[in-house]
């Protein structure tokens, strides 16, 4: 008797990457503007590979897989990697958000299912840059821990000087900033919370 092959797949077919990617780029806490910008693929293109209306081409996965610091085999493959019991991040993994033209560049520490309840991250300030913020939720609190250089916080209009190793908490549901007020590099640690 004739043994029968077993089905494969059909190689026509393209992997459907849309629901890895959008896995890989929430896990890092990207919304699609910010892998836009860091990938360089167009945020409507990224919206139709997540939403399975196109898939990428090898230039578009590749750039997306550095973007994102996972191997093209990872972003092709439907599977979800098997967790580990402590999970790691490297340092190119932490996802960044440079803000360029006001001297600033903001690393998101906190995972991405605590946001909007509890978020941290980390802050560097070039001399004179500055994060300004407008007012958040009502409720929100920030708490602000300077590592090293010298910072202004202003609430509302009031401002206050941190030392190194001190906290600044206020209330962050008005108006506030940021600013580097020395000659160095300054960098703080911030912590969101939301009521």
């Amino acid at each position: 008797m004739k043994k029968i092959p077993a089905p494969i797949a059909n190689p026509a077919t393209p992997p459907e990457v849309g629901a890895t990617l959008q896995r890989l780029r929430l896990e890092r806490g990207l919304t699609l503007e910010d892998l836009s910008r860091t990938a360089g693929v167009s945020k409507s293109m990224l919206s139709q590979i997540e939403r399975e209306k196109a898939n990428p081409t090898i230039a578009v996965a590749w750039r997306l897989a550095n973007a994102l610091g996972v191997s093209m085999a990872e972003l092709l493959t439907a599977e979800a990697p098997k967790v580990d019991l402590i999970r790691m991040l490297e340092p190119h993994e932490t996802p960044t958000l440079p803000g360029e033209h006001s001297g600033y560049v903001l690393k998101i520490l906190g995972p991405m299912e605590l946001a909007g309840r509890f978020e941290w991250y980390e802050l560097s300030i070039a001399p004179s840059g500055a994060l300004l913020s407008n007012a958040h939720d009502p409720g929100t609190s920030e708490h602000l821990t300077l590592i090293h250089g010298s910072v202004e916080v202003e609430v509302d209009g009031s401002k206050r000087k941190l030392k190194i190793g001190g906290t600044a908490r206020y209330e962050a549901d008005r108006p506030h900033a940021i600013r580097n007020v020395g000659k160095t590099e300054a960098k703080v640690w911030m912590v969101v919370i939301h009521r």
